[in-house]
């Protein structure tokens, strides 16, 4: 668990990253619309979009001939039965998590 667990936080640490995650809280998207709001290559969004796989917080799939993103947000669930287990943290709650990345998007413009 604890190499997952390193996977999850190191995924989390960027804030495209988060973004991304943040994104695909509404719905899931194609690779191109995921990539819109940036002003990095496609190329640079892929491998973003690469470790998120890896760390199982999104999957993906193609759908014909467009690769789709699809949030899993179960996957915090270890990181946030870790972070519970320090007391000062509550379950994740997934509106409060959105919430708490648009603040740290907003804090890093």
């Amino acid at each position: 668990m604890s190499d997952d667990l390193d996977t999850v936080f190191a995924a989390l640490a960027d804030p495209t990253r988060r973004a991304i995650l943040s994104m695909l809280l509404e719905d899931d998207m194609a690779v191109t619309d995921v990539a819109e709001p940036f002003k990095i290559s496609l190329a640079a969004i892929s491998k973003h979009l690469g470790i998120l796989t890896r760390a199982g917080l999104i999957t993906q799939e193609k759908r014909g001939r467009v690769k789709w993103c699809k949030l899993e947000p179960d996957a915090l669930r270890d990181a946030s039965v870790w972070m519970q287990g320090f007391g000062q943290f509550e379950p994740i709650n997934l509106d409060a998590f959105e919430r708490f990345l648009a603040r740290e998007l907003d804090a890093g413009s």
